[in-house]
């Protein structure tokens, strides 16, 4: 299969049927990807208010109607049920499971939030020469909690979480440049060359994905990531969360163009 061809329905089909149990990085090129929340109404307003009170990990691509699983915004012909190629729950702040379809934990309570993804500006750094990694070792992108408090909400709050890329050291002013342009899925990165300066004491070691080579001369550069509410559910232990499974995300039919800043 030339999975890197097909459009976001063929993959989401794909998914549908459970033959593509993998990471989504290079998928579906010049499509948004989104990570996923799904929450109890009850909660809905205070995870919306800590989404606008932290754009940078949490930026928000569309909202349903509780108990509707169709985002209307981001692909009308979807259902966030079976459409993504792995889920996590999570009961009181514990990670219970992990599944390819989520319709057993459905209810008419529930409503699901599309946050933007850092996968969405990889075509973009691979367009001006600069290497992804995780996309050349054929893995999922590193993923790590940091010292950085995101600012509270409700009853939300808890640590950022970032993603991790190599550049090379000539290379970092363009992929600065470069992602920018993407405010909408994360954009510029927080943090540039210092781990230890958010807390990060082992690279080789990441909390989320999987570790990846770090060449010599290259420079290890951190973006805001939307894992961070996958984190912030081990602090807050709302009664349920859904969310993707790290680094298997939902393809939307929105285009990339469409959240670049030219």
């Amino acid at each position: 299969m030339d999975v890197a061809a097909m459009s976001p329905a063929e993959l989401r089909a794909l998914f549908r049927r459970n033959e593509w149990v993998r990471p989504t990085s290079g998928l579906a090129r010049g499509f948004v990807q989104a990570n996923l929340v799904v929450l109890k109404k009850d909660l809905a307003f205070d995870f919306l208010l800590f989404c606008m009170r932290n754009p940078k990990p949490c930026p928000v691509l569309d909202v349903t109607e509780p108990g509707s699983p169709v985002p209307r915004m981001a692909a009308p012909a979807a259902d966030l049920r079976t459409d993504l190629p792995k889920y996590r729950i999570y009961r009181r702040g514990e990670l219970v499971e992990e599944t390819t379809d989520i319709r057993s934990h459905w209810a008419e309570d529930l409503v699901a939030f599309l946050l933007g993804c850092s996968f969405t500006f990889e075509q973009a750094l691979l367009a001006n020469g600069i290497p992804v990694r995780h996309i050349e070792e054929n893995c999922n992108v590193p993923m790590y909690r940091t010292s950085i408090p995101c600012v509270p909400a409700g009853r939300f709050k808890g640590p950022m979480v970032v993603s991790m890329r190599p550049i090379p050291e000539k290379q970092v002013v363009r992929a600065v440049q470069v992602t920018s342009r993407f405010p909408a899925v994360h954009g510029a990165p927080v943090q540039i060359g210092n781990p230890e300066a958010i807390g990060i004491r082992d690279l080789s070691r990441p909390d989320f994905g999987d570790p990846v080579t770090i060449r010599e001369g290259e420079v290890p550069v951190f973006w805001a990531c939307g894992v961070t509410p996958q984190a912030v559910a081990m602090e807050v232990k709302p009664d349920l969360m859904i969310t993707h499974a790290p680094g298997h995300m939902f393809i939307t039919d929105l285009r990339d163009e469409r959240f670049g800043v030219l």
